[in-house]
């Protein structure tokens, strides 16, 4: 009987050597580092406007409009990633590079229509805000906001004195408890597997479903959140060149996928909690879906409901502000201290609360205003991201940009209807 000896096979000349543990583990550090950035811009996506229309979405249709929330999340995906890669490749921001290319005139008036969608993003999550500390601890609204506006400043103040890597972490914390907050109801009412399933088939059931579906896709894709990316990658990563590069935008691909994926988890959930909980209910507003989860599911789960609320409106507001700051420092070339930029945002959900409107057709209206300013962001990003005079061999591949068309025709065409149907 003979025995065969194993002997190692050195790898041919001219082979990289295969990755050790260390080298493993010293990769997978690199790309956990590289996380964050997303993190921040998903945040626009499970803001309170979200809240209310996926859970109506879920209590009025039950799982018919699931595959709505998996479209609209594929197309946020798309958009964040194209605005990242941007900021990235060119060292700008979305809206440096626009301030570069527009004259005086048209960079004034752009600024003008930015900072009235800020106000409107602002008002919307201010009040989100402020109704979950109504329903927490009976604040009366207009000091509702006051206190969401007191704290998001000083959340704010984190990312300018900390540093960008102090605010994500904060942000991220927040995303977290906003998780938490929407999906435990899920484990006292599981929604059913089959019918989730099935409703990732395309269709609606009457008018209702095709303004909620509408209203689904207006409260996804954000035009602030357009704008921050592009700075958020910036600023974290700066202007890379070679392989350094090519590295980071692999990164980026895995940071805007893991954190929007979570982001559409969480809209997911707050539909089917509406689908599996407060079906047949009418809830129409984000009180009467609270008060719905307490008399269906408990007073913990309305608690950890209203927790996620107010989470959701102070990053979100905090994360719309350091947007629109963004915004003026690319169109102005003027940068405003934190207090003073949070004070100018916020003072019109002040004035709209102590003027007596109702919180709940304050955020409808905001979202209105939001779906006005959707082309100046969707449309100058597709462009410039498919030019190689801006991007060079990063642009956009044909299909990308096809794809990137498809989106923005979609969003904005259904952001109109969204208008005329609201109005009408």
């Amino acid at each position: 009987m003979s025995s065969v000896s194993s002997v190692a096979v050195p790898p041919p000349a001219g082979a990289p050597p295969s990755p050790g543990p260390t080298t493993r583990l010293r990769r997978l550090r690199a790309g956990a580092a590289s996380l964050g950035p997303a993190f921040v811009a998903a945040v626009a996506y499970v803001d309170p406007g979200n809240v209310a229309t996926n859970a109506s979405a879920g209590a009025r249709y039950g799982y018919l409009l699931v595959w709505v929330v998996v479209v609209a999340n594929a197309m946020a995906g798309l958009v964040q990633y194209l605005s990242a890669k941007l900021g990235l490749v060119t060292g700008r921001t979305l809206p440096e590079l626009l301030g570069q290319r527009l004259g005086r005139v048209a960079r004034l008036a752009y600024w003008a229509q930015a900072e009235l969608v800020a106000a409107a993003t602002d008002l919307a999550e201010v009040l989100g805000g402020a109704i979950a500390l109504h329903v927490l601890f009976g604040l009366p609204p207009l000091g509702g906001a006051l206190v969401v506006g007191a704290v998001s400043t000083a959340l704010l103040l984190t990312q300018d004195r900390g540093g960008q890597r102090r605010f994500e972490r904060v942000v991220i914390g927040l995303l977290a408890v906003v998780a938490v907050g929407f999906v435990a109801g899920l484990l006292v009412a599981p929604p059913s597997p089959s019918a989730t399933v099935a409703g990732l088939l395309p269709r609606f059931a009457d008018s209702g479903s095709v303004l909620l579906a509408t209203g689904i896709v207006g409260a996804t894709v954000m035009p602030h959140a357009i704008y921050l990316h592009s700075a958020l990658s910036r600023d974290r990563f700066g202007h890379p060149s070679g392989p350094e590069r090519l590295r980071l935008l692999a990164a980026t691909r895995v940071d805007v996928s893991v954190a929007m994926t979570l982001a559409g988890l969480v809209n997911l959930a707050i539909l089917l909690l509406g689908a599996s909980a407060l079906a047949g209910s009418s809830a129409d507003s984000i009180e009467d879906v609270h008060a719905a989860v307490g008399g269906t599911l408990g007073e913990v789960v309305a608690v950890l409901f209203a927790v996620g609320l107010l989470a959701s409106g102070l990053a979100s507001t905090s994360v719309g502000c350091y947007a629109g700051s963004v915004v003026m420092a690319g169109l102005l070339h003027r940068r405003v201290p934190v207090l003073v930029r949070r004070v100018v945002t916020v003072v019109p959900a002040l004035l709209l609360l102590a003027a007596g409107m109702d919180p709940d057709r304050a955020l409808v209206v905001s979202q209105v205003a939001l779906s006005f300013g959707l082309p100046f962001a969707l449309v100058p990003l597709v462009l410039l991201t498919a030019r190689r005079s801006v991007l060079g061999e990063h642009a956009n591949r044909r299909a990308t940009t096809a794809a990137a068309v498809v989106v923005t025709v979609c969003v904005i065409t259904l952001n109109a209807l969204l208008t005329y149907l609201t109005f009408g």
